[in-house]
């Protein structure tokens, strides 16, 4: 199921502006649809005082994409997500922008949401790839979440 132009635009604009803190970091989603987004986290903003991308930058484009594909997967009136965990390791100092790319399969996207459903919640994970303008993998994370059905 696609998304019109109309939703991915208010999608990135809920992914790159909902937060003062990422709004400073100048988070762009790059690209939104159902079960996948890709964003960047600009160098320029975001650099610490050895002139690399700072460590906090990298830890939130591993984990914001979690919001961006909630907005464009779930039923946001039915459902709310949480993150139960996160690690991250750093590969090699990041001296470019960075991107990641994120993507939940129709078939994942069911299984959470029926799941949540039926027993009020579901854990989903994945591991994320950050990399720099070369295409070199500069940390990995390992993301853990869960979709809790709003009890009315």
């Amino acid at each position: 199921m696609a998304l019109s132009e109309k939703q991915q635009n208010a999608i990135k604009l809920a992914s790159d502006k909902s937060f003062p803190f990422v709004e400073r970091c100048g988070v762009q989603t790059l690209e939104v649809e159902r079960g996948y987004c890709r964003m960047l986290m600009p160098l320029k903003p975001n650099l610490n005082h050895v002139g690399i991308m700072y460590a906090g930058a990298l830890y939130t484009i591993a984990e914001l994409p979690a919001g961006t594909l909630y907005l464009s997967s779930f039923d946001t009136k039915r459902f709310y997500p949480i993150v139960k965990d996160v690690w991250i390791r750093f590969r090699r100092p990041a001296t470019t922008d960075v991107t990641v790319e994120v993507t939940l399969s129709e078939e994942e996207i069911s299984r959470i949401e029926s799941t949540a459903e039926e027993m009020g919640q579901c854990d989903f994970e994945w591991d994320v790839e950050m990399k720099d303008a070369n295409g070199e993998v500069v940390a990995i994370s390992h993301n853990v979440y869960q979709l809790r059905k709003i009890h009315r």
